[in-house]
Order: structure tokens, then sequence, then C-alpha cells
């Protein structure tokens, strides 16, 4: 796995202080993407045992709040197959810290057991189970809104996997300070 960049102190990408991992490959090549250079599996710096050390040392401070993966896509098999071993570290090492995911995929269709499922694979589940918030959907730029908070067009969700899981329907994620009522949308 390659990856194009590491943010350690990102506040768009998920709520409070961040560190970001900018994975590369992406199969989804959405119109007017805004990495689209990361659409090539090859972009940018191997992902290696150090990176991935470094990652971890970045997450140490109080004052960050967990984890984004994005990218490129994190959730292509190839990707989820290398990044599942950082995920088991993290809620090792920083089980106070969360975990938010940006996929293209969508959660019922792409990423879940199906006959049709495009980016299911062996470690899908388990990164599933480690991830805190999972933003889903492609970015579809005749649906764009610059007001939407933490992602780029309507057609995209923002769940609460945690939640979700305790409910068994897909919850949507709410910031603390966002109304108390979560919506719900049956699987």
């Amino acid at each position: 796995m390659y990856y194009g960049e590491i943010k350690s102190c990102d506040i768009a990408n998920g709520e409070g202080v961040r560190v970001s991992l900018f994975v590369s490959g992406c199969t989804h090549h959405c119109k007017d993407c805004f990495n689209p250079e990361t659409w090539s599996f090859t972009y940018g710096t191997p992902y290696t045992e150090e990176t991935e050390n470094e990652l971890l040392s970045k997450l140490a401070p109080a004052h960050i709040a967990g984890i984004t993966l994005l990218g490129g896509e994190p959730m292509e098999p190839q990707n989820q197959r290398r990044l599942v071993s950082l995920l088991r570290r993290i809620r090792q090492q920083y089980p106070q810290k969360n975990v938010w995911c940006y996929t293209g995929y969508t959660l019922e269709k792409d990423l879940l057991p199906t006959s049709d499922s495009r980016a299911y694979c062996e470690v899908t589940e388990e990164m599933l189970s480690m991830i805190d918030v999972l933003v889903d959907g492609e970015f579809i730029a005749e649906q764009k809104n610059i007001s939407l908070r933490f992602r780029g067009s309507e057609n995209q969700r923002i769940i609460d996997l945690r939640a979700s899981r305790d409910h068994g329907q897909i919850v949507l994620w709410e910031s603390p300070n966002d109304s108390p009522t979560k919506v719900m949308h049956a699987k």
C-alpha cells in the first residue's frame, strides 16, 4: 500500500483535532474529486512499519481525538488488508481515541457480505468493527454542498457505526453539540 499524505493536526476530516492518513488507490474516480492523484495505487510513499509507528506516535498527545482514514479509498480490499493491522494497534494502544473513515463505497451495498458487494473481503468485518464513524458514498459533483459538515455532497452519510451495531440498523452520527435525537434508517 502507498499513501499520499499524513496530516498531524487536521480539523476538517472529523470531529476534534485528528491525525489523517490519505491512502493511495481508488477505483471510483468521482467527477471533480478533490484528490485525483490518489487514484493511483502507487502514488506517494510506500506504507511501511515505520509509517505505522509514526502514526501511532502522532496519536499519543492528549489533544488528538483520533485518526481519520481517507484517500484515495481506504476500503479498497488491498488497502483494508494493510490498514487492519494499524487499527488493531490503535485499539490496543489508544482505546479512548476514535476512528473515522471516508469511503466512496456504501455500507449496505458494498461493505457487507452480499452477492454483489464490491469491496467486502476477509478483513472488512474486522475493519468495520474498529471504525467509529463511517462517511460513506461517492462524491457526486451535482450534489456538492459546501455547507455540509464533514462531507462534500448531499448523498454522503455520516454513520455512527457503534450505535448502528447496538441498534441493528443505520444510525447517523451527530456531534455532541447537535440535537439529542439520532436519525435512524432501517437496513
